[in-house]
């Protein structure tokens, strides 16, 4: 007899409507692994976590806990309405995640669109069930529901993302700065403080008491809460969208006051009943950064202008302060209460929740006020992965408490006792300190990769006896200098530096006897101790060419000898050895030079992210670059004339970059001016004229920001461009070599080691390009320089078309039947020629100015 296995339990609508949830949490714990090579990656990371994993969790569970606090629930029949609903939503999350990432406004528009449309009609569903819990409770004689005004919440939060969703879709349409900056603080206002803040305070006014085992305070206060909370995102709405900063202030004020109504007796609580368990302990958290930040918000909306970077400098303790440790608290609760059982299916569900927790709860919370310091770049990667890997840890845990929920309900379920389970013992002590060994040794081993904070440095004595006294003086980095330039002291006086960078990029100073003031964006100041001074000291900023831009401080000893502790860093170091000969790789891939034709449309926008990476210019020869979008020689645009290009420029470099578009004709203030590590901007511009333009990094010196990659191609088609069999790019560049860096003493003084086609020498002569006797091919050429130019040659063919600046100077029907061997461009000219191959074979294209082609500007063609 065989036996039947007993049929697998349906899921509940609440598992089929939390999938969602879960699918995006672990996208966002991939696009968190690999967001280096990911596009539009800090605002992937950001909505992959606020538009799926926050907004599926408040559409889900303000459903679930609407119907506990009314007493009401919805039959069955009413369950596949809400999975349509929560489906939808996601299929328009999607949507908007693609259309931002792919830069297709259109179908960010129509997920925008379906992302509020769907939660509009969620908080109409809650009015609804208000309606209907009121009637039924009604017909069953029963008194109103106790918890109905945290449930108007609910409905107000819900009410708030549709709006929320409509300032995101004019952001990704792209906005002046004043305009930007107004609607990212609208679209915070509704989506942060709107939508997920009404939710939790609506939620936690009920749920929190009963966490800590504290009365509850009643419902009295939630009506003025409410009120207050909503006159406050109205306030600061409508004075951001109207550039009225202080006004805007007084909106977050307002909104600090109504969240000090819900969270007060909260927080009362907790110092008499103190959190014991992760959930409590992160949503106690999340409270106090979420009125720490409104706090800080509000002073940097009345201390300065409505700009982009102020609107969002509160968003990183927002999201991960108050957003991301409320929604994981609430859900260590929630899941395995929601999962049932009895008290001792919960009770293991709950234990589960709570391994390690108090390590987790320090990690994040210390960890995230060591990231708000001004840290080194190192330390604050190697804080905030530990930060990341105490949030990620929820998702195994969450696992495991499903697992001992679902054992104990299969054994209620099959009349048998749910498993014993002994309770965890937490050892409180050993779990905050392992968290604090845990910061301190990541803070530690991250200091010494990413150097030391500037405030004690080597011996700078130099045998000189020392007086007693300090001198004291103050440095300004301003426009490419510092200010003074030189700083006397007395021989065995001790010097102290206060630096403050007053300029509007970033910039640092490094002293030869090892002191560091650590990059400092604009407005930032450091202290120097450079202990007893001995002997002349020389001080630079270290980012590359800014020392060559006359960067430097000269610390002149008065009564000392004449031992100098200066020392030569003007050039990069010993630059690799390179090999042209040498063949690369079997899977070595040369970057295609087939140009594309424009797309379609009339209007072309296109995320450029600003990187440092590590590649090669030539075999055997790593270098670190400067890149837009990841390679040397950006992203090649094309279009026609008339068209309008829309660039978002966003800086995830270590220094300040721009960008300058020589294809548009603008104002060059705004849209090239330079952007800090963290910021973006919009650049747009209009195709007046037709041609090849260059497009480069204009922050200075921009010669070394050129050489370092960061130069590309605009293709503007002329009227009736003739077709022909096939169209190529190549984009010269020289290179200069440094250790491990671009030599800007060599571009300076104009000393390439390499010249180059679109970005590594002599690719081409390892992957040819093809063609077929017979065949018209057109070449578009570009000389980016920064100091090399051009004199284009194929051997064995001739030009008979030569575009060159926007216009023909010789076309195939010529009367005189002339033809051109060479093509000549300066630094930053551009052209094509146009030619056909009457037999096969092997034909070399070379830059002619023989020393450039032997350092690299050569290819082949295979004509068949």
């Amino acid at each position: 007899m065989t036996a039947t296995r007993p049929a697998r339990r349906p899921k509940s609508w609440h598992q089929r409507a939390g999938m969602p949830v879960r699918i995006w949490l672990v996208l966002l714990v991939l696009a968190g692994l690999t967001h280096p090579v990911l596009p539009e990656s800090r605002w992937l990371l950001v909505h992959l976590f606020t538009l799926g994993a926050v907004t599926n969790s408040i559409v889900v569970w303000s459903q679930t806990l609407a119907e506990r606090f009314l007493g009401y629930h919805l039959p069955d029949t009413e369950r596949t309405a809400q999975l349509v609903r929560i489906y939808i939503l996601n299929v328009g999350i999607v949507a908007t995640v693609v259309g931002v990432v792919g830069g297709w406004f259109p179908v960010t528009l129509v997920g925008a669109v379906l992302v509020g449309a769907m939660v509009a009609w969620h908080a109409i569903a809650l009015l609804l069930l208000i309606v209907q819990a009121r009637r039924a409770r009604r017909e069953a004689g029963e008194e109103g529901a106790e918890h109905v005004r945290s449930v108007w919440f609910l409905v107000a939060s819900s009410a708030m993302l549709p709006v929320g969703a409509g300032f995101g879709a004019a952001l990704a349409y792209g906005q002046t700065t004043t305009v930007e900056a107004g609607f990212l603080l609208a679209h915070q206002a509704m989506n942060l403080l709107g939508f997920l803040g009404l939710a939790a305070a609506g939620v936690l006014t009920v749920m929190y008491p009963r966490l800590i085992g504290m009365e509850n305070p009643g419902g009295r206060r939630r009506p003025a809460a409410l009120a207050i909370l909503l006159v406050g995102i109205g306030v600061l709405t409508t004075a951001a969208l109207t550039a009225h900063p202080l006004v805007a202030s007084v909106g977050c004020g307002i909104y600090l006051v109504g969240w000090l109504v819900v969270a007060g007796p909260m927080l009362r609580g907790a110092l008499s009943h103190p959190p014991n368990g992760y959930a409590p302990a992160s949503i106690t958290a999340a409270l106090l950064w979420l009125l720490g930040s409104l706090l800080s918000l509000t002073i940097v909306l009345a201390t300065g202008p409505m700009d982009p970077d102020r609107a969002t400098l509160m968003t990183v303790p927002f999201l991960a302060g108050f957003a991301a440790q409320l929604l994981f608290g609430v859900m260590s609760h929630l899941l395995p209460t929601m999962m049932g059982g009895g008290a001792r299916v919960v009770g293991a569900g709950v234990d589960k929740m709570n391994r390690w927790w108090l390590w987790r709860v320090v990690v994040i919370n210390v960890g995230l006020l060591l990231f708000l310091l001004p840290l080194e770049s190192w330390m604050r990667v190697g804080v905030s992965v530990l930060v990341m890997i105490a949030f990620v840890m929820f998702l195994p845990i969450m696992v495991l408490s499903a697992k001992a929920s679902v054992a104990g309900r299969k054994a209620v379920m099959s009349g048998q006792a749910p498993p014993a389970f002994v309770p965890t013992t937490h050892r409180r002590g050993l779990q905050a300190t392992a968290a604090v060994a845990c910061l301190a040794l990541v803070v530690g081993v991250t200091s010494g990769l990413g150097g030391g904070t500037g405030t004690g440095g080597q011996d700078a004595s130099a045998g000189v006896t020392p007086t007693g006294e300090t001198t004291e003086v103050h440095v300004d980095a301003v426009d490419m200098r510092f200010t003074p330039g030189t700083v006397t002291v007395p021989a065995g006086n001790r010097l102290v530096l206060t630096v403050t960078n007053t300029d509007e990029q970033v910039h640092d100073l490094v002293l030869a006897t090892g002191q560091d003031s650590g990059r400092l964006a604009p407005g930032e100041s450091a202290t120097l101790d450079v202990g007893v001074v001995g002997a002349d000291i020389e001080g630079w900023c270290s980012i590359v060419g800014h020392r060559q831009q006359g960067m430097v401080l000269s610390i002149v000893v008065e009564g000392g000898g004449d031992t100098s502790t200066g020392h030569d860093h003007g050039s990069s170091g010993t630059a690799p050895a390179v090999d042209l000969g040498a063949a690369p790789a079997d899977d070595f891939v040369a970057r295609d030079p087939v140009l594309a034709p424009a797309p379609g449309g009339t209007t072309h926008r296109y995320t450029f992210e600003v990187t440092e990476v590590e590649g090669e210019y030539a075999v055997g020869v790593p270098q670190t670059m400067w890149t837009y979008n990841g390679q040397p020689m950006g992203p090649t645009l094309r279009g026609h004339l008339g068209d309008v290009f829309e660039i978002t420029l966003v800086n995830n470099g270590t220094m300040g970059h721009s960008i300058d578009f020589h294809a548009g004709m603008v104002g060059p203030d705004e849209p090239m001016r330079t952007i800090n590590p963290g910021e973006e901007l919009v650049y747009r511009f209009r195709a007046e004229h037709t041609g090849i333009w260059m497009y480069h990094c204009a922050t200075a010196p921009m010669a070394v920001h050129v050489a370092a990659g960061m130069f590309g191609a605009v293709v503007i088609d002329p009227p009736d461009l003739a077709p022909v069999s096939a169209e190529y790019l190549l984009v010269q560049s020289d290179v200069y070599l440094g250790d491990g860096t671009v030599d800007a003493d060599k571009v300076a003084a104009g000393t390439p080691d390499l010249v180059v086609f679109n970005g590594f020498a002599n690719q081409y002569m390892h992957r040819p390009m093809h063609a077929s006797v017979g065949d018209r091919i057109r070449i578009w050429l570009l000389a980016a320089g920064p100091n090399e130019n051009v004199s284009f040659h194929v051997v064995g063919s001739q030009f008979d078309t030569v575009y060159k600046e926007g216009a023909y100077l010789l076309r195939p029907d010529n009367a005189l039947g002339g033809a051109s061997q060479t093509v000549d461009l300066s630094v930053s000219q551009g052209g094509f020629v146009e030619l056909q191959f009457l037999e096969p074979g092997t034909y070399t294209f070379l830059n002619h100015r023989m020393f450039d082609g032997d350092r690299g500007a050569m290819g082949h063609i295979v004509v068949e």
